[in-house]
């Protein structure tokens, strides 16, 4: 369980605060109190590199209230704002909810930019050049992190430029991945394939169905294994987009390629997540970024044009 669940470190906080307030006033009551003997000429009697010597004059008044000054204000801060453990302050004021206005404000100035757009459909948008000037910002800024610059992605990242997708590469699926967010989850199967021979067998049966380099004996002895797969896969190993399963006939592989990669998978299972995007983007602006999405493997003539080989390469292929 977390430390911070209980109410022991909103005390702390709170109390920390306090004291150090507290001890900057009794610092300067203790500080205004004292007196020191002086001498003669208005000294207090310390002499620094021989001819330095430390005046007994008071501190100016104005620099006392001025510290004074802060303390209130410290004080009337802690009452207004939070800053002591989990109280809230009496404006009610927090950087998430600060956050949340601006957003809801740039969104009000962004309307009648996506306006023009809502009404037409993805497939429309796709080969309008303005509409995807907008679609490839909110690419670069929500999805490039993960899939490239160039949607190519990488290992463990699918690529959107291909016309290879998980659970469906429609306007509406790609809207649908978007809103919601998607995971992905492969269990280990090397108990129900069997024994570690076994699980090489199925490895070489995949291998077969994409035509990449095998050794067929094991891949007519892995074929019989594979049922303990077709569930998900099917038994044509073609994929299924309703469960995100990959079509392990292709030649697309999104977590490596080659016996052992296959054999790890098997073994230790595998699960992808992507984050839905409804929270951080408007349904305006998904509208946009599927179309722009959905153009990168239907290549419109303009984001044909727009496309530029990129920095990341593909995904693993044989």
């Amino acid at each position: 369980m977390s430390d911070f669940n209980g109410d022991f470190w909103s005390v702390y906080v709170a109390g920390l605060t306090l004291v150090s307030i507290v001890a900057c006033l009794l610092l300067l009551w203790i500080t205004a109190r004292k007196k020191v003997a002086a001498d003669a000429d208005n000294t207090t009697g310390h002499v620094w590199d021989g001819d330095l010597r430390e005046m007994n004059n008071p501190m100016p008044r104005w620099w006392v209230w001025l510290f004074v000054g802060t303390i209130i204000f410290s004080l009337l801060y802690l009452v207004a704002y939070p800053g002591l453990g989990s109280y809230q302050g009496t404006l009610g004021w927090s950087t998430a909810g600060n956050y949340q206005k601006e957003m809801e404000r740039a969104r009000q100035q962004l309307e009648p930019l996506y306006a023009q757009f809502t009404a037409r459909k993805p497939e429309e948008l796709a080969g309008d050049v303005h509409a995807m000037g907008i679609g490839e910002r909110l690419f670069m800024n929500n999805c490039a992190q993960c899939h490239g610059s160039d949607a190519r992605g990488s290992k463990g990242f699918p690529n959107l430029a291909d016309k290879d997708w998980l659970w469906g590469g429609s306007p509406d699926k790609i809207a649908e991945t978007l809103h919601q967010g998607r995971t992905g989850a492969m269990p280990p199967m090397g108990a129900a394939v069997g024994g570690a021979d076994d699980v090489k067998n199925v490895a070489h049966y995949v291998l077969s169905l994409s035509k990449a380099p095998h050794d067929s004996l094991r891949a007519q002895l892995g074929k019989s294994r594979f049922t303990a797969c077709a569930a998900c896969h099917g038994m044509d190993g073609k994929g299924n987009t309703a469960l995100g399963a990959p079509n392990l006939t292709d030649d697309v592989w999104l977590h490596g390629w080659g016996e052992q990669a296959i054999i790890n998978i098997i073994n230790n299972g595998r699960t992808n997540h992507m984050p839905a995007q409804q929270k951080l983007l408007t349904p305006e602006q998904i509208h946009v970024l599927s179309a722009y999405v959905w153009g990168l493997s239907n290549k419109p003539e303009c984001v044909r044009e727009a496309m530029s080989p990129g920095p990341f390469a593909p995904r693993d292929r044989p």
